[in-house]
């Protein structure tokens, strides 16, 4: 059984059902039916791809494995069931001879002020959602309004966290906005919508190449968003955000991007683990549990090319760890052999929209229309499916002007930062479910 259909999930099912042709039970427990290629959701919430786009069908590209739906909320080790809730709240276990725990992360949320109340993460779908409708309304009634301090207050947005997702949303979504105050009569000729990137790190991409972080601060402060290093939230209020070198910036949107933690679900195991992930031995094993594997965000990989170290929660190591825990799994039932994960990172891509990109692949640094076509390219070869309307997507935004237009379809309070399931969206009876 795998708990959780991220990349590392995906993939360790993928190869398990390819591995084991038919000879053994997979049942993957995941709250929704989809994958999510999480590294193209700033895409979906700038307008360019349709939600569909990065959502690729676990029943439609997993045929031989067995879907539940629901999320889980406790393991027991002993007796070797899992329980979860399914989208209807109903209660329901299963049982299983091997665990993958594949449960990913959620948005880290830190003791500021104001900030579960007033800010919203970029984790799921329902957060892009949430985040393209927000954007365009906030345009929508700036242009409405008489009020000049509330048209800039509207028109105005900040993002904290300069890592790589609070940098694409950024990059992304200062040329939507943009595009839509062009659109409005009464916004083109005034000010452009202000954009501000927040983070307490001395540049942007901390975790990165310093050649890639370059890049993109060149790339967003030439389109006029404000960069701020060595700045935090001191305090959040739903009329703006007090910064922590006494400034005050008038705002109805703050974007929390400050990073992310291990599902709490991890935690409730009462296994060890370091700084919330999950211990495991370079097989991706549980210490004293032969029979429980765990990878991705999860669990603290031990990295065999720097020793001392853990991998880092990224989707590239997340894959490839799937793909090991997988084959090791099939070891433990008498086929193969188990192998140790061990990966040199090929690189990281920044996509800064438009046609504008930050990469290294190889290590080899790239920067502009090349780095933003090696970028698509690799999107497109890293998807598990739906290629073909990716690739077409982007085409007709690169020819066609940006629909710009609010579909209603997820309340503010639909996605609270501090959910402990940021892939489904809150329903006012107080389930969960689908956006």
């Amino acid at each position: 059984m795998i708990v959780g259909a991220g990349f590392a999930g995906y993939h360790c099912a993928r190869t398990l059902s390819r591995l084991a042709k038919g000879a053994a039970e997979i049942v993957l427990l995941n709250p929704l039916d989809y994958f999510l290629y999480v590294p193209l959701l700033p895409e979906v919430a700038a307008g360019i791809l349709e939600p569909r786009r990065v959502s690729v069908s676990l029943t439609g590209t997993l045929p031989d494995v067995r879907l539940v739906l629901g999320q889980a909320h406790n393991v027991d080790l002993d007796a070797r069931r899992v329980a979860y809730t399914d989208p209807e709240d109903r209660e329901g276990t299963l049982s299983y001879d091997r665990l993958v725990l594949t449960v990913g992360s959620v948005n880290k949320l830190l003791p500021v002020p104001g900030v579960a109340e007033h800010a919203h993460g970029f984790r799921g779908m329902p957060e892009a959602l949430y985040l393209r409708d927000h954007m365009t309304r906030q345009i929508e009634l700036a242009g409405a309004t008489d009020d000049e301090d509330e048209r800039a207050a509207r028109s105005t947005f900040v993002v904290v966290g300069a890592g790589y997702t609070g940098t694409e949303v950024a990059a992304h979504g200062v040329l939507y906005t943009r595009a839509l105050a062009r659109q409005n009569a009464r916004l083109r000729d005034g000010p452009r919508p202000r954009w501000l990137l927040l983070d307490v790190a001395d540049r942007l991409l901390p975790g990165l190449d310093e050649r890639l972080s370059r890049t993109a601060d060149r790339v967003l402060r030439a389109r006029g968003v404000d960069v701020r290093t060595g700045t935090s939230v001191k305090e959040a209020t739903a009329d703006g955000v007090l910064l922590d070198d006494g400034g005050f910036i008038a705002s109805r949107s703050l974007i929390w991007c400050v990073g992310v933690r291990p599902d709490p679900l991890v935690a409730s195991l009462g296994l060890p683990s370091d700084k919330g992930r999950l211990c495991v031995d370079e097989y991706l094993n549980v210490p004293g549990r032969p029979e429980v594997f765990a990878c991705g965000d999860a669990a603290a990989v031990p990295d065999l090319t720097r020793p001392g170290e853990v991998t880092p929660m990224t989707a590239q190591h997340a894959q490839r760890q799937g793909r090991v825990a997988a084959r090791n799994v099939a070891a433990s039932c008498g086929k193969g052999t188990p192998r140790a994960y061990e990966h040199h990172d090929l690189g990281f891509m920044v996509d800064l929209g438009g046609i504008q990109a930050a990469a290294n692949p190889l290590h080899l640094p790239i920067s502009g229309p090349v780095a933003g076509a090696v970028t698509r390219g690799y999107h497109l070869m890293a998807m598990p499916g739906n290629r073909v309307r990716v690739a077409a997507d982007w085409l007709l935004d690169s020819v066609l002007p940006r629909q710009g237009v609010g579909l209603g379809m997820v309340a503010p309070w639909s996605v609270p930062l501090d959910t402990e399931s940021p892939e489904v969206a809150r329903l006012p009876r107080g389930t969960t479910g689908t956006a």
